[in-house]
């Protein structure tokens, strides 16, 4: 008997993305998506839509941006003098880029226009305000262990050890005051 998608379930998909009549994305078979059923994964019209399916099920399904990426929201859309941006002489429109707000959160941003002395950021995700619609066909389901449940993700979803090391140590590395304090001498 075939798994059925529910929470705690990890789901493949190889899907189309269509958006305003032309296909944005394509995901195959051959190199599916996985997610984990109920972290929200993906958006919650195209999760809500996959509850009750099973491998081999085929399904079109249209999401509205209420249950997509959201509407598009001009407050999203800031002014920024060029002096306040770091390396902003490598700006160019249409650059999607990475702004720290002061309290260090990171977000992206594409830059929508440009002049000598200011830059316009957009903060609104890539499809926000767009109608999905979205070809999908499960590839597999299977029962998620208890590290992608502890996690929230599908194990092909984790960060590439390469770069993330869970044996990381800040007592290996010198105390701030110290490094300061050798800076200034």
């Amino acid at each position: 008997m075939s798994e059925i998608i529910g929470d705690g379930k990890v789901v493949s998909l190889a899907y189309t993305l269509m958006v305003d009549g032309e296909a944005f994305e394509e995901v195959t078979e051959a190199d599916p998506v996985e997610y984990l059923h109920g972290k929200e994964n993906i958006v919650p019209g195209l999760e809500k839509a996959l509850a009750g399916h099973q491998v081999g099920d085929q399904l079109q399904v249209t999401v509205t941006p209420d249950e997509g990426y959201g509407d598009y929201d001009d407050t999203e859309v800031i002014v920024y003098d060029l002096d306040d941006l770091p390396d902003a002489d490598q700006l160019a429109e249409g650059m999607v880029i990475v702004v720290e707000a002061d309290d260090g959160f990171l977000s992206e941003a594409v830059v929508m226009e440009m002049d000598d002395e200011t830059v316009t950021l957009d903060f609104n995700p890539p499809l926000a305000g767009k109608t999905l619609t979205f070809d999908v066909r499960v590839i597999a389901v299977r029962d998620a262990d208890e590290e992608e449940l502890e996690q929230g993700i599908p194990h092909s979803l984790e960060l590439d050890d390469e770069y993330f090391d869970d044996e990381f140590d800040d007592d290996e590395f010198e105390d701030d005051e110290e490094y300061d304090d050798e800076d200034e001498a």
